[in-house]
């Protein structure tokens, strides 16, 4: 993946490469997104590493009573907010200094947050949905971290997801999170237009 990435050509009139890093929750995106970085800063990459968990939208809008999964699928994140004035410029221009809206998986509010990244030529951008129908025609590259629900939900109790004790959190992800990732995979197959498919399941070692 570390060679693929760097034999990506960036876009003629644009300073950065965009990879896109997706999976279910607790795949283990996060982890191979910061080892693949650890991996091109070595090899000379000037890499900015970016979550889209800071683009939440606050509790009222991403959850609802009726049909949980599809609304978190719809209206979890920011996406259009977060490529107009961060992803976009960055490709572009390869720096950026933004004072973004950011917010907690368990933050009521927003809150200001500094993004600072300068001479980029390496955007990895890792999270949930990234590959839906409507965003995954923005990427020079495709990861997907594949990973059983079963072996996601433990990994999330054993990380105590949002804080939650283990009860909450397979309540959370059973009637939430895993649902929405049920419409993703439906909707979306994701799987069918990734480049690369990384087995980060625990019968994969």
């Amino acid at each position: 993946m570390v060679a693929a990435i760097l034999n990506t050509p960036i876009a003629s009139g644009y300073k950065a490469r965009l990879v896109a890093i997706s999976g279910i929750d607790s795949s283990g995106k996060g982890f191979i997104a910061s080892k693949l970085s650890q991996s091109l800063d070595l090899l000379g990459a000037h890499v900015a590493l970016i979550g889209i968990d800071g683009w939440l939208n606050l509790p009222p809008v991403r959850f609802a009573r009726d049909d949980p999964g599809r609304h978190f699928y719809k209206n979890a994140f920011r996406f259009d907010q977060m490529f107009s004035q961060l992803i976009d410029p960055l490709v572009r221009m390869g720096s950026i200094d933004l004072l973004m809206d950011f917010t907690g998986e368990r933050a009521d509010d927003y809150r200001k947050h500094r993004c600072v990244f300068a001479e980029v030529d390496t955007i990895l951008l890792e999270g949930i949905f990234l590959f839906r129908h409507d965003l995954r025609s923005r990427y020079d590259l495709k990861v997907w971290i594949d990973c059983s629900f079963e072996t996601a939900l433990q990994r999330a109790i054993t990380r105590s997801q949002e804080g939650l004790n283990a009860e909450e959190t397979i309540a959370a992800y059973q009637t939430i999170y895993f649902p929405a990732e049920r419409v993703h995979l439906l909707d979306d197959d994701p799987l069918a237009y990734a480049d690369f498919i990384f087995k980060n399941d625990v019968d994969a070692h």
